[in-house]
Formats: C-alpha cells, structure tokens, sequence
C-alpha cells in the first residue's frame, strides 16, 4: 500500500521526464527549426549552475522576493482589513464600494506609467504596484467570503448571546477563510507575474530585469532559467497557502 501511494504520487513527474528528454534528444539532433533559440535542458541546467555560483541568480531573485514579500504582505493585510469591514459593516460597504469598483478593473501594470512620475525609479515603484495588485483582489475574495456566511450561524450566535465582535471573529472571519485563501493563492502567483513585467519594463534589478539582458544579448538559456525561477516561486506561494487553508479549515469544512 505504502509502495503504491508512492508511486502514485510520483506518477506526474514521468510526463515532465518525457517533455524533457524529446526537448534534450530534439535540440541536440537539430530536429527543430531554428535550434540555436531551444537550447538543450542539459545547456539550461549548466547555466543555471554557473549563474547560482557567481551569484547573478541569487543576487536578481532576492531583489525580486524581498519587493514581492513586502508589498504582498502590505497589500493582502490592507485588502483583508477592508475586506472584513466593507463585508461586515453595510455603512462602510455603501460608502467605499463605488470608490473601489471604480479602481478595481484597472491592471496593476496600468498604473506603472503614472507611478514611474510620482515615484521615481526606485524601490517604492515595484512595492507599490505589488501592492495594487494583492490589495484589490484579497479585499473582493475577503468581503465576499464575509457577506456569504450563512444568516442562520449569526442567528444562532445571537441567540447563544454572543456580542458582535465575538461573531465576527468566532463565526465569520472562519467561515470566510476559504474565500480569502483563495483570493490570497490566486495573487501570490500574480504578484510574481507582475514583478517581472514591471522589472522587464522600468527596474534595473531582479529576475525581469536579468531575462532582458539576456535577450539583447540573445541568451535562450539564460532566460529559461529565469521562467523556471518564476514558476518555482508561483507554484511555492501557492502551495504555501493551500497548505495553511487545509491547516486551519480540515476539521470542520
């Protein structure tokens, strides 16, 4: 049984070992046109290599972790506080729901332009539009976990005699953390997204800024390492989260 489960669990990486051995076996035959753009998976983990020991690598990914953990976390704290008060309280829902269905359409990369004026070229700029981008989203996916808890749980705390704040923090907010995990899943792999374009258009430092050097210098390799350091983090983020949702909602979703 355990043999099984094992295998079974192991059963999704033989396609990504077949992808990668007809990518090896293509590009070093020359079967696909244009080869010199495909380098060989082998070529891609040999650069990765020589860029993680002269610290290029880690040097272009920490500049981008730190501004994504910075104005995630802002941004999904901010959103979240909103979230609870516009979905909990009617008067703050009527007064500041126009204002932010107004912003909300507008992509996080929309504002680059304007910001790039007020900000300058420094690390305000990319924080800030992290911010934008994790802030919008958490609040939406807060306030609607919050509006859709089922009236019959807050009759029945009311009934127990409990206060308003106790409902809200003992009822609500629990019931409504699977909508906010998803919102904050969703935008943990969107905020790496939007770091590397706005690092590919207005900073000089990080992973989106390193895969444009390596396109005017026309390094296929170096920029297929860049894509995997992306889709690492993405799917790490993700996974970060679905872990503490299954955590704090197992035994009782």
């Amino acid at each position: 049984m355990k043999r099984f489960r094992l295998f079974k669990s192991g059963w999704g990486i033989i396609p990504i070992i077949i992808f990668l051995g007809i990518w090896e076996i293509s590009a070093r035959l020359n079967l696909i046109p244009g080869h010199s753009f495909f380098p060989p998976p082998s070529a891609v983990v040999i650069e990765f290599y020589y860029l993680t020991v002269n610290g290029v690598l880690g040097k272009s990914f920490l500049s981008s972790l730190i501004r994504v953990l910075i104005g995630f976390s802002i941004g999904s704290l901010a959103g979240l506080f909103l979230g609870i008060l516009i979905g909990w309280n009617k008067i703050a829902d009527k007064a500041l729901s126009p204002i932010l269905s107004l912003f909300y359409p507008i992509p996080a990369l929309g504002w680059l332009p304007l910001l790039m004026l007020w900000l300058g070229i420094g690390e305000a700029l990319p924080i800030t539009i992290i911010f934008i981008c994790s802030f919008f989203p958490v609040l939406y996916n807060t306030a609607t976990g919050i509006k859709t808890v089922d009236k019959n749980y807050l009759q029945v705390a009311r009934t127990l005699g409990a206060s308003e704040r106790e409902i809200l923090t003992t009822v609500v907010i629990p019931l409504a953390l699977p909508n906010i995990f998803t919102g904050l899943k969703l935008e943990s792999g969107m905020a790496w997204r939007t770091i590397v374009a706005a690092e590919m258009v207005a900073i000089p430092t990080g992973i989106g800024a390193l895969m444009m050097k390596a396109e005017n210098l026309m390094r296929i390799d170096i920029i297929i390492v860049c894509l995997i350091v992306l889709a690492v983090m993405c799917l790490s983020f993700e996974k970060f989260f679905t872990f503490w949702e299954t955590k704090l909602t197992s035994r009782w979703r």
